[in-house]
């Protein structure tokens, strides 16, 4: 586990310390850079003349302390009458840069929402450009009241004025030197930012928001390891089916895994002879996540040795990491004896299409496979008709008369092998949004009745209410080979108080619980604010002004949200999910710009800091419940009848309004009089039946 701290001593301690020792130390445990060990001489000299009007005080100093959930070290952190200052050095920079700013905010931040003893500290972050101009000192709070200050800027020789001043003029909290820097650190990472903090080596336990989640986590880690373990040395075929609460961390779980195996397998075995691969469905999702591992990757080994490395050989890593299903999935059509599928509806391998080792078989590489999602699976319909229509792959791909689920044919896939093979199935309930998914049930069914000789291991949670399309429990009862451990089931949520409150909320509001929705709102307001609006432009201003640092905003809607395009909102435009996700403040499709606009395909999984819900008359508020429409592309609405698909639409809303970690914003229009397509009529009950649930208007 990596140290906290590289330095950590009293303030009087620290400035009459001999400055090469300091320095030796922080080489010690932090490295022998030549940029980096010059950077600190240049700090250490700095400090050491800045604190001596402090050297009587109480108050500590701490060189690149750890912040595990971004994968960085906050170059200084001072103790110091109560406030916590956050330094953020760039030695020999001649100007401040707006990214650095962002950067000591962010560290800021961080402390505010996830560090124990900052939660009601005073924090003020100082950017140090030490070759900058002197900038103007501006001490002033957030707009929000929460006792994080705006930067300071300061260059090399202000500093010391800088931090008199701060500590003469501001007034701050009790701190306990000695608890500070063993405070519990307890994060609510998005996705995107575990999968950095994994892949660079930090442990599950650096990154989650509690203890008893991270021990959740563990164990259901160290059970699937073990499962992994026994398979391997009886040389034999597992599936093992993981459950948990809403926020439980069951995709962490995954990558965790997934990364965890490769190292342990190949340090035991001298080569990686246990290859895990994590996979999802979720296009977006693998997107976004190979790009954030690619340009970690080549950040973390540019820092490491001075070089940059090509991005190509990164990406490469990444993928084996993490995949879609379906490039699993093509992979494995190319080898199959298309004339039998199309004729006989039997699957086989056609050798002329598939080399056969002696270590794979026919199969892919991994032994170990972990499909995020798995109730999502395609049903046999669904991939028959995708395959018939040549899928996404063209005419090459065109395959008639395909016989399996998706389920059963990755199941097929694995079962190739002519050794051994893990299936981990991480299970979700409720928020499906398309058509043709099969359910947990369908994985099932398959073992049953193709696959009787695999083990399966079960969550004790399986057969509840909330897995049960595809008949689930009935199909359970049939297993031959079947246990059941409580061990694969999560059920600690690691979810902020945010976000648990905001779930609740949603569910309130879509459900019509009127009373039960103010209530919820009246907790939540004080940490998650919800506004709501008629006009976007006002969203987009808000929007802005609530950020702070690098906190991500965007825009969200509907699918079926089809009459947006007169306010420049148009979902048949695909949006760029890589640079929406990770692209920054000046890049135009970054989600930051508001321009391009995120469905509930690209965003479920994925969170942004602020979001705007744009809500268009697809799902229209009535006393008697919600009316559910899709636009024709031409000239009105229709009425949407079927209630798997009035379900679709329920949960496209659900997963909008839970993206936002840090507060929301939603955008009834008004609609026009002058458009058919676009009356107020369309809008107005909506938007009244929301602001009666107690959101503030703007």
């Amino acid at each position: 586990m990596p140290l906290n701290s590289y330095y950590s001593n009293t303030i009087s301690a620290f400035v009459q310390e001999d400055p090469e020792q300091v320095r030796l130390r922080l080489v010690d445990n932090g490295g022998n850079e030549p940029e980096q060990k010059m950077a600190w001489i240049e700090e250490i000299d700095i400090l050491q003349s800045a604190l001596l009007p402090f050297a009587q005080e109480e108050g500590r100093i701490i060189f690149e302390y750890s912040i595990p959930r971004m994968g960085k070290r906050i170059d200084v952190v001072l103790l110091l009458r109560g406030i916590v200052f956050v330094l953020e050095f760039k030695c020999g920079a001649k100007e401040f840069l707006r990214g650095d700013a962002e950067q000591v905010i962010d560290y800021a931040l961080d402390l505010k929402y996830f560090h124990e003893e900052s939660a009601n500290a005073h924090i003020v972050p100082i950017l140090v450009a030490t070759k900058a101009k002197e900038s103007e000192m501006i001490i002033q709070t957030s707009a929000y009241s929460d006792h994080v200050y705006t930067p300071i800027l300061s260059n090399s020789q202000s500093l010391a004025p800088t931090i008199i001043k701060i500590a003469d003029e501001v007034k701050g909290s009790v701190i306990n030197l000695s608890d500070w820097e063993r405070s519990n650190y307890q994060p609510t990472p998005t996705i995107i930012e575990a999968a950095r903090s994994l892949y660079a080596g930090n442990t599950v336990e650096d990154i989650t928001r509690t203890e008893a989640s991270g021990k959740t986590i563990r164990r259901t880690t160290e059970f699937v390891k073990r499962v992994v373990r026994e398979t391997k040395e009886s040389n034999g075929k597992t599936i093992c089916f993981v459950t948990g609460v809403p926020g439980a961390g069951k995709t962490l779980v995954g990558l965790n895994i997934a990364f965890l195996l490769d190292d342990e397998y190949r340090s035991q075995d001298g080569e990686n002879n246990a290859e895990a691969v994590y996979m999802s469905g979720n296009g977006p999702l693998v997107k976004v996540l190979r790009e954030a591992l690619t340009l970690d990757k080549i950040k973390r080994e540019e820092e490491k040795t001075g070089k940059k490395p090509k991005k190509e050989d990164a990406e490469r890593e990444a993928s084996t990491k993490v995949q879609g299903i379906s490039d699993y999935r093509e992979r494995m059509l190319h080898k199959l004896d298309r004339d039998r599928v199309e004729q006989q509806r039997i699957i086989e391998i056609n050798p002329a299409q598939s080399k056969w080792t002696e270590r794979n078989g026919h199969a892919e590489p991994e032994h170990i496979a972990i499909f995020d999602e798995a109730q999502r699976c395609w049903n046999n319909p669904k991939i028959a008709d995708w395959l018939h229509r040549g899928g996404s792959y063209g005419n090459k791909m065109k395959i008639d008369n395909f016989p399996m689920s998706e389920a059963e044919f990755l199941i097929w896939s694995l079962n190739l092998r002519p050794d051994w093979a893990v299936i981990i199935c991480l299970v979700g309930g409720g928020q499906e949004i398309h058509d043709g998914e099969a359910g947990i049930g369908e994985w099932i069914r398959a073992i049953n009745e193709r696959f009787p000789e695999w083990r399966v291991c079960i969550s004790d949670q399986l057969q509840g209410d909330a897995y049960e399309k595809g008949n689930t429990r009935e199909e359970i009862a049939k297993i031959q080979n079947r246990d059941i451990y409580s061990e694969l089931h999560l059920s600690v949520s690691m979810r902020s108080f945010r976000a648990e409150r905001l779930a609740n909320w949603v569910e309130h509001a879509l459900h019509f619980q009127v009373e039960e929705a103010r209530k919820e709102y009246k907790q939540l307001i004080s940490k998650f604010p919800i506004k709501i609006t008629r006009d976007l432009n006002t969203a987009k201003r808000w929007l802005k002004q609530q950020a702070r640092g690098s906190e991500r905003y965007g825009l969200i809607v509907s699918s079926k949200a089809a009459r947006l395009r007169p306010l420049a909102i148009d979902v048949k435009r695909k949006i760029n999910v890589v640079n929406w996700f990770l692209g920054d403040k000046e890049l135009v499709s970054s989600s930051y710009f508001l321009e391009d606009t995120a469905t509930e395909f690209d965003i479920q999984g994925l969170e942004l800091d602020w979001t705007c819900v744009v809500w268009d008359g697809d799902l229209r508020y009535t006393p008697k419940g919600w009316n559910f429409f899709e636009f024709n592309g031409g000239n009105k609405w229709n009425n949407i009848k079927k209630a798997d698909r009035q379900a679709y639409l329920i949960n496209a809303y659900r997963v909008l309004l839970t993206r936002a970690r840090q507060g929301m914003i939603i955008c009834v229009p008004e609609g026009s009089p002058d458009d058919h397509t676009r009356l107020p009529e369309y809008y107005d009950a909506t938007y009244n039946y929301l602001k009666s649930l107690g959101i503030e208007e703007i």
